[in-house]
Order: structure tokens, then sequence, then C-alpha cells
């Protein structure tokens, strides 16, 4: 066994200093996809679960993941870079949990993004057909990921700059319409305050909405992802958390508390019934004219392309972690000379989303009812078996390492979090037909896939932990320097 493989390769780090507090924000909020959610996810909470409770709903994962966020950035203040889930799980439980939420995260993160791609691809296919021009939604799907490889090689603050610059369109467009409905009038019950009230909010339906508000919050360790590259990261990481949390949560449930107003609460629930994709371009038709539907449907598109990038980048951290572990291919841990970036494991990634959309493209696969709602039924599995470890890693790490935090930050904002975590997985089982749209054995198999994940990421480390004992034991350590 060679010294590189046996010592991490420690010359190979991301660029320093690249990003500040906004460009993190940027990209956990970008991940988050304002519009997407609000426009495309939110219409399916309101119809099949607590109806008018939905912005009540939004506001308790927001809270549960301020909750997550205690110990989290406490966290992230002991152990920093790259590595983001899989350096707190292999730091807080052990070596072969963290290899295992590595192989659980990339699998997360890479079927959100096949998930993306997919919507992203049959928006601009909608869009180009008015114009005359009939492209398949894998042709834009394709188009996206070579936009995306490109943006992805630059330096870290190239991709957060045109994050930012497509997360404030979002929220302009959505914010002015929010406004608009509030000052239009009149209002069918007028404006109140019942969605937020407990006996509308914990209705029926409240678990069924939770399916669908959860994943609205995917792409939230972006903040953790790149501390290597924040400035300050030790007071950037935990404040960027917090600020997009809180903004995610309380944007999410103004917007949608906004529509209620339109509707009122005692219609909501039917008219998203009868029409999910309609239901905010009526609002919006309505209160601001035809005009906002058409810049909707334009931001629609910008806004899944911000959605892709960030995921992009968040993948292409977790190869570049892997492989400077040594846990891949030590290629993978490479750097761009001028850029600062993780350019091969870049096109490796890029590689495995181009391949599994050819594969979907040759089963005939719909884009929308099988690639989007299937890859994404997986992604929001996955993130919360990751989360729910991670919490656990938490408590372990703290326990064992002399730190001035108190008991709520190390053990019981940890633990409820955990628990929290935990209960939304199980109603995210017990309710996923309805969020992949589909009784297929595949999905239904999708949590033993998370399952079987995990075990082969406990496998592959008890291999090296056997057969590459000097590589084994510095797991993990690369991150903490």
């Amino acid at each position: 066994m060679s010294s590189s493989e046996a010592t991490p390769a420690r010359q190979e780090r991301l660029s320093k200093n690249s990003v500040g507090l906004a460009h993190i924000v940027f990209f956990v909020v970008a991940a988050a996809a304002p519009l997407t959610a609000v426009v495309g996810a939110s219409p399916a909470a309101f119809a099949f679960g607590n109806g008018a409770g939905v912005p009540g709903a939004f506001v308790i994962v927001g809270l549960l993941y301020l909750l997550f966020s205690v110990g989290f950035t406490a966290m992230s203040r002991h152990v920093g870079g790259t590595g983001a889930f899989y350096t707190y799980i292999a730091s807080g439980i052990g070596k072969e949990a963290g290899v295992a939420a590595a192989l659980i995260a990339l699998v997360t993160y890479t079927s959100v993004q096949i998930a993306i791609y997919a919507l992203f691809g049959v928006f601009l296919s909608g869009a180009l057909a008015p114009l005359g021009l009939v492209v398949p939604w894998w042709v834009c799907a394709y188009v996206a990921l070579v936009v995306v490889l490109i943006c992805g090689q630059r330096n870290i603050a190239f991709s957060g700059t045109i994050l930012g610059v497509c997360m404030l369109a979002e929220i302009a467009i959505l914010l002015f319409l929010d406004l608009g409905i509030l000052a239009a009038g009149p209002h069918p019950e007028g404006i109140g305050l019942t969605s937020f009230a407990p006996p509308t909010v914990l209705s029926t339906g409240l678990g069924v909405a939770l399916v669908f508000v959860i994943g609205s919050f995917i792409g939230f360790e972006a903040t953790a992802i790149f501390g290597e590259e924040a400035k300050d990261p030790e007071k950037t990481i935990p404040r960027a958390t917090y600020v997009a949390v809180l903004l995610i949560a309380a944007f999410y449930a103004f917007s949608t508390w906004a529509i209620v107003q339109f509707y009122g609460p005692g219609n909501v629930q039917e008219t998203a019934k009868a029409g999910l994709e309609t239901l905010y371009f009526r609002a919006a038709d309505a209160v601001l004219g035809p005009w906002a539907s058409t810049v909707i449907n334009i931001l629609l598109i910008t806004s899944l392309f911000a959605c892709v990038l960030s995921f992009h980048n968040t993948i292409n951290r977790y190869f570049f972690a892997l492989g400077r572990e040594g846990l891949a291919s030590r290629r993978l841990g490479k750097v761009h000379d001028r850029h600062g970036s993780p350019y091969v494991a870049g096109y490796l990634q890029t590689a495995i989303a181009a391949a599994m959309i050819a594969l979907f493209v040759l089963l005939n696969s719909d884009p929308y009812s099988v690639v989007f709602a299937w890859m994404s039924a997986l992604t929001v599995i996955g993130i919360l078996a990751v989360q729910s470890i991670v919490c656990v890693a938490i408590i372990l790490y703290f326990r064992k390492t002399a730190n001035l935090h108190g008991a709520w930050t190390t053990t019981v904002a940890p633990a409820l979090a955990c628990l929290c975590l935990m209960v939304m997985l199980f109603l995210v089982i017990s309710n996923l037909s309805l969020l992949a749209g589909s009784e297929s054995w595949i999905v239904r198999s999708f949590p033993l896939i998370i399952v079987a994940v995990g075990l082969l990421g406990v496998a592959l480390a008890t291999q090296i932990r056997r057969s590459r004992p000097q590589l084994y034991e510095n797991l993990g350590r690369v991150f903490g320097s």
C-alpha cells in the first residue's frame, strides 16, 4: 500500500474565504426553490392535507429545523470542512456510520437533482411549445445539465451570485402577488389568522401536509457543506443556518397564508383539489393580470435552474469529500487550479445524472408523474433518515468532547429534534404512495433501498478497516483540520 493510500491528501483544499453569509443563504434558499415549493408543492398540501392549516404546517417544520439547528450549529464550531453530515456522523457516532450517511446523502441529492432536471425539462419544453418549438423534455434537461456543469466549474462565489439573482426574482414576484392579494380585496371570509390557529393546523390531514411541506426545506445542510470555503466559518455557518431556516419558513408561511385569504379558509382545499396546477395562476391573473402568469412561468424555469445548480455544488462536495478521504478515487479530491472548485467531482456527478436521465428516457418514463414524483419521494426519505442520525451524532459527540455548551444545546434540543424527525419519517413512509403518486412496488421499496445503501456504507467502512487500517484510522480527520 502506498503512503498516499494510508494518509489523507491534505494539500487539496477548496478555495478559502470565497463565500460569505449572503452567498451561503442563497445556496440554501435556492435549493429550497421558493417559487417551485409554493406554486408547485403547496397546492398538493392544501388539497390532500389540512387545507387552510398549511401555513401553520410550514411554521411547525420551520420550528423543527430551528430546533435541529441548535446542536447542528454548535457542532459546526468544532467539526468543520466540506464533509457536512458525513463529517458530523463520523465524528459523533463512528466511521462506519459516517460512510453509511455519506452514501445515503449521495443517493438523496442525486435523486433530487434528477427530479429537478426532469421538472425543468417539462417546464422549458412547455414554454417553448407556443413559440412553435417542439423540444422533448430530456433535451431541455441535458442543456441545463451542461450549463450547470460549466457554472459549477467556476469559483463557488460565481454560482452564489447566480443563485442570488434567481432567488431575489422568485421572492419578488411572490411577494408582489402576496401583497396584491392583501391589498385587492374583497376577501371571501375577510383577512384572518385562522391558518395558524391550533384547531386548523392540527386538523385531519396534518400528517399528509407535513409530507409535502418537509420536502420544501431540502438543501438544509448547504450551510455546513460550504464551511471550508466560508469567510469566518465559526460565525458565518451558524448565522447562515438560522437566517436561511427563518427566511424559508416565514416566506412560505406568508405566501401560503396569502393564497388562503384569496380563496377563503373554507374554500381553499376544494379549490386546490379542483386544479392543483392553477391554484396560484388563477390568483395571479385576477390580482395582477395575465402578465403575472407569464412571469411566474418564466421564473419557475429559472427557479428550477437555480435549484439544480445548488444541488450540483452540494453533490460535488460530497464526492470531493469521499475522494480526499480515500473512500473513492483520489482524483475526485482534486480542485481546479484557478477557481478552487472540485471540478473532477463535478464531471463524475454530471455523468451520473446524464446516465440516469438516459435510463428514464429509454424506459419511456413520464418526466412528471414518474421521474419527478418518484425521485422526490426517495429524496425526502433519505434526507430525514440522515438528519435523524445527525441528531444522535451531535449528542454522542458532545458527550465525549469538552465544550462550554449547556445541556439544552448538546442533549435536549438534538434529542427533541431527533424524535420529531423520526415522526416525520414515519409520516412520509406511511403516505409514500400519495407523495410519489404511485402504488408501484418500486416506490414501496424506497425505505428498504435507503437501508440497503446505509448497510453498504457500513460494509465498505468495515472492509477498509480490515484491508487498509491506516486509511480507516484517518477517516474523518481531513475535515477536522
